[in-house]
């Protein structure tokens, strides 16, 4: 199995070298529409004849148990958002995963749509799994507002119709979170440099919070659409094994200088 690896090609041709039920986690972002203007006009290309055998390859790739993060939103054309999005969702569907999680990018910033709509603040992250998630390390962040609580109510009947009073548990300090995630856009303290210098990277959090949740230590994290490298960099500073595609060589070149300086960053 290719492991710690990135390729300069397309995902398709790495992913045609892999066994089949041999990835972990994939955690990507694939082109959105047309909503960027890469410098090998992959976004002209992206429909359905390019996206499918794509997604039907990660389904192939997938392990049982493994779980698939698609990160992904619509562009606008002719007054309508495209569904691309759904249809991507459905699609995987069709080729035997679950729909685990419908979750939510919000970003801490907005873009500027037209006139007669709200503000766009938000992506989608479907989370795909392969039969039930062998792995789910639930991220507990979110402060609970009462740590006192009542089992099922305050009474409980007893079998001659009297009511008995409920006994009361401590609840955790912290809390699972829910399945909307808030980030920074933009360079942070967190992030390198060296990342901006892809015009379409998301949060390095993002990726890591996905990847903690989803596999554990040891296991393979695929990236078919690696742009800055932030799934490779995350997953290599999470003690996990990473595979990448980057079709587009000055994208690959930054990912080169991403994942070489990994090590730095755990210092």
């Amino acid at each position: 199995m290719i492991e710690n690896q990135i390729f300069n090609e397309s995902c398709l041709d790495t992913m045609n070298r892999m066994k089949d039920n041999s990835i972990d986690l994939v955690v990507t972002s694939p082109p959105y529409d047309n909503l960027r203007t890469y410098d090998n006009d992959i976004d002209q290309t992206w429909g359905e004849s390019v996206w499918k055998p794509i997604i039907k390859e990660l389904c192939r790739v997938i392990k049982e148990g493994g779980a698939i993060v698609w990160v992904v939103n619509d562009a606008t054309i002719n007054g309508s958002e495209t569904g691309s999005s759904f249809k991507q969702a459905l699609y995987f569907m069709e080729c035997g995963l679950n729909l685990h999680d419908t979750m939510i990018y919000e970003k801490a910033g907005c873009s500027m749509p037209s006139n007669n709509r709200y503000l766009a603040a938000f992506e989608y992250m479907f989370v795909f799994s392969k039969g039930k998630p062998a792995v789910y390390n639930l991220i507990e962040d979110r402060k609970n507002r009462f740590t006192t609580r009542w089992g099922g109510g305050r009474t409980v009947r007893n079998k001659d119709g009297s009511f008995s009073p409920r006994g009361e548990y401590k609840a955790k300090e912290y809390g699972r979170r829910y399945n909307i995630w808030r980030y920074r856009q933009g360079f942070n303290q967190k992030d390198d440099v060296i990342k901006f210098e892809h015009p379409a990277s998301f949060p390095d959090d993002l990726a890591h919070d996905h990847i903690v949740s989803w596999s554990n230590e040891g296991d393979i994290v695929y990236d078919p659409f690696l742009g800055s490298g932030t799934t490779a960099k995350m997953a290599k500073l999470n003690k996990r094994k990473y595979v990448g595609s980057e079709i587009n060589e000055d994208y690959f070149k930054i990912v080169q200088k991403r994942v070489g300086k990994t090590q730095e960053y755990l210092f």
